[in-house]
């Protein structure tokens, strides 16, 4: 699951230059770690909403903790599509 989501970033966001293996399923997807902002999690919440059929609501008193990291990500899916 973190390998497909580590694609779907890529994917989704035209990482051109970053491959599965520069990303680490721990490290932070905004500021120091990936280096993601704000338009890049909205593309990626809704392609992770045509994928997945998970919707990650921005108002979500938890959505930056969802963000966190690819591991954090995949868990939320994983929980919301079982």
């Amino acid at each position: 699951m973190e390998n497909e989501l580590k694609q779907l970033i890529i994917d989704a966001l035209d990482l051109e230059d970053i491959s599965i293996a520069d990303i680490d399923s721990h490290a932070a997807l905004f500021n120091d770690g990936l280096g993601l902002d704000s338009i890049d999690a909205l593309e990626l919440g809704l392609a992770i909403r045509k994928k997945y059929n998970v919707k990650i609501d921005a108002e979500k008193e938890d959505v930056v903790k969802i963000f966190s990291s690819v591991a954090t990500l995949a868990a939320y899916i994983q929980a919301e599509r079982s």
